[in-house]
């Protein structure tokens, strides 16, 4: 008998070994889906961020440019909101992705935002406990895309209480807009 091999042979694999990885790769990514998915949230916050505030600065500095008055500060204050809705827009879109990279921007801006007295530091606290609890560091590792796309099956879904807070909540904003406009 020959021990060269059958080239019309069905392949042959040890499905122990893939079995084991792609569970492994589910019970890693179950774990961290609740705290990916807020990652990816506060991604959002930041690109939302990033173009307001690029639409106010160039609001402000076509004001300021229209301004007869040249001792008028609108251009710089245009141009500094300008200057700081880039890297928040491109930390946000970063973060969406979940690029390593950005968890470091994302501290720094959280930082910065701790002054914000009083939601702006509940809000950045929480933002820091996100980069920095040992879920965010695992999600920000070389390997977690890898998990990510091997996983592509499990998703995150927003509990119905949440949903319903998110709907009050944004009844009572459009409320507090449109009832002072009917009162007049």
């Amino acid at each position: 008998m020959s021990t060269q091999a059958n080239p019309y042979a069905p392949p042959t694999a040890r499905v122990e070994d893939v079995a084991s990885t792609d569970s492994n790769a589910e019970a890693i990514r179950r774990e961290h889906i609740k705290h990916e998915a807020s990652i990816r949230s506060v991604g959002a916050l930041y690109v939302i961020g990033g173009v307001l505030g690029a639409l106010a600065g160039i609001g402000v500095f076509v004001s300021g440019m229209m301004d007869n008055n040249r001792s008028s500060m609108g251009e710089m204050v245009g141009a500094v909101y300008l200057i700081f809705s880039l890297p928040s827009f491109v930390t946000g879109l970063g973060l969406r992705k979940l690029q390593p990279w950005t968890r470091i921007a994302a501290i720094i801006f959280s930082c910065i935002g701790l002054l914000g007295i009083p939601f702006g530091t509940i809000i950045n606290g929480y933002i820091l406990y996100l980069m920095l609890a040992a879920k965010g560091k695992r999600i920000f590792q070389p390997d977690y895309p890898a998990i990510v796309a091997a996983t592509p099956h499990i998703k995150y879904r927003t509990s119905i209480v949440i949903w319903i807070v998110v709907g009050l909540l944004f009844l009572g904003i459009l409320a507090a807009i449109v009832v002072p406009m009917l009162s007049r």
